[in-house]
């Protein structure tokens, strides 16, 4: 049944800052479903009105069938029985405890000794942790520090996993390891796992579906290869790496204007009423394709490693509007800069949010 989230909150602001309006509305069901978004989006307070350690103003949150907080209903169960793992990007291991001690922690509700030494046992073995058991947190590397928190969140045999930012901490070489490996031993565990991150490669790499985290809204999961394919939203057109992104107005039902770029141009979907804007990834541009060719300026360049970046200028661009973004692999630039350049109509993509 996995979990659905329907809540609001405001936060009153402090120190001369605003406040801040959390709204919350998706569902997960098993795999991970990553809240994707920038910092001070909403997605730990998320996490935190799940785990019950902060309390929505109205709403429901309902896993498997069972109902963790309902507003109306006077209903919000105790953090401690909602059966929900929450791992902290800091890991929260006891630091005066070795890693059997931790794991042990989450083992308290069993009683017997036996059957909670043999559970000891097999999560020491699943996460490879044998020979670190007597080790206390400040003797082992951050990848063995988490894997001993999450085997001590799972030995509790939780519903719902909480991962928030769990490779913030962590240098790109070691991250992206540790996603694979984390993604491994998560396929075994049967229920619902939320992961928040503000890195759209790890969003890819590890959620089969994405909710958009954007100013306190958190809207509806999508699969994470069709919210990438097709964002929709200004939010998710940012979040999921576009540079290339403008209000526009239909025209007809497969053209559209553009007035910062001064361009109107033609698409393969057909266009929705209420189109707020479009956008189009950076690596789309090709010299060469027969459909909405627009004369250019080239105004600046930036290497990466293995590609380069040409900003570029419409001949009709605002003025007061932003370059637009070429990326091309470096074998792939030309030696002279084309004075046109064109966009596929299948690879414009068109924003209602």
């Amino acid at each position: 049944m996995g979990l659905e989230v329907h809540i609001e909150k405001r936060f009153a602001g402090s120190g001369g800052r605003e406040g801040f309006a959390l709204r919350a509305d998706f569902s997960a069901e098993g795999g991970i479903t990553g809240l994707l978004g920038a910092s001070g989006s909403g997605k730990s307070l998320t996490l935190k009105c799940i785990a019950g350690l902060e309390t929505p103003d109205r709403g429901r949150i309902v896993l498997d069938g069972v109902t963790l907080f309902d507003s109306e209903k006077k209903i919000d169960l105790p953090p401690q029985k909602r059966r929900v793992g929450y791992l902290f990007q800091s890991y929260a291991l006891y630091p005066h405890m070795s890693v059997r001690q931790n794991i042990l922690c989450g083992l308290h509700a069993v009683k017997d000794k036996r059957e909670r030494e043999e559970k000891l046992r097999e999560a020491l073995r699943l996460f490879s942790l044998e020979d670190l058991a007597e080790r206390r947190p400040a003797e082992i590397s951050g990848g063995q520090a988490q894997r001993a928190a999450l085997a001590r969140i799972l030995v509790s045999a939780p519903k719902l996993l909480l991962l928030d930012e769990p490779f913030s901490a962590l240098d790109a070489h070691l991250r992206v390891r540790l996603q694979i490996e984390l993604k491994e031993r998560l396929a075994a565990y049967a229920g619902a796992v939320l992961l928040v991150t503000h890195n759209r490669d790890e969003a890819y790499r590890m959620c089969a579906q994405l909710a958009v985290a954007d100013d306190g809204k958190i809207c509806e999961a999508r699969a994470t290869k069709q919210l990438f394919a097709d964002p929709q939203s200004f939010a998710a057109a940012r979040l999921s790496g576009c540079k290339n992104i403008a209000r526009a107005r239909k025209i007809s039902d497969h053209e559209v204007e553009v007035p910062d770029w001064g361009l109107r141009l033609t698409t393969a979907e057909e266009v929705r009423d209420g189109l707020k804007g479009v956008a189009f990834r950076a690596h789309y541009l090709n010299p060469r394709a027969p459909v909405n060719r627009f004369p250019v300026s080239f105004v600046g360049e930036m290497e990466e490693p293995f590609e380069w970046i040409l900003l570029f200028r419409t001949a009709g661009q605002d003025p007061s509007s932003e370059p637009l973004w070429w990326r091309l692999p470096k074998d792939k630039r030309p030696q002279n800069a084309p004075d046109t350049l064109a966009l596929a109509p299948a690879n414009l993509l068109l924003l209602y949010e």
